[in-house]
């Protein structure tokens, strides 16, 4: 489970107090919105959703797998391998919908931008280690 109810119960008490210390009904508004999702979401039960599942996945680097494994703990998903999988391999069981919405979503957001930064990186250091860069856009073809 992505979220669990005591979680859920944790925020619900959160946005109650929130709602009774509101000041302006601008507040008080975004509270009541934000504490009928959570009434929506505690009310809502196992039955309607689906079921929980194993989900493998395969990621090629180390980075990627950290980040994975980050988020996956972040949502309350406890990532596992099973004996003799690969250091590439994580499982994990999940609701593959919540999944998709949540963990999916932020992983491939986080992972864009932890790419871009590595390259930025690596295109400084061989510029600085090189006198050059490594731009292949300028390489002669034979």
């Amino acid at each position: 489970m992505l979220v669990d109810e005591k979680t859920l119960l944790q925020k619900l008490a959160k946005v109650e107090e929130l709602f009774r210390r509101a000041a302006s009904p601008g507040e008080r508004a975004a509270a009541e919105a934000a504490l009928n999702r959570l009434q929506a979401r505690l009310g809502s039960g196992d039955r309607d959703q689906e079921p929980e599942v194993e989900l493998k996945f395969s990621l090629s680097d180390r980075w990627s797998m950290r980040l994975f494994i980050a988020i996956y703990r972040k949502h309350g998903v406890r990532p596992y391998r099973y004996a003799r999988q690969r250091r590439t391999t994580i499982m994990a069981r999940a609701r593959p919908e919540e999944f998709k919405r949540l963990v999916w979503a932020k992983f491939c957001q986080l992972h864009g931008e932890l790419e871009r930064y590595f390259e930025d990186v690596s295109d400084q250091l061989i510029t600085r280690a090189m006198g050059a860069d490594g731009n292949d856009n300028t390489v002669d073809a034979q």
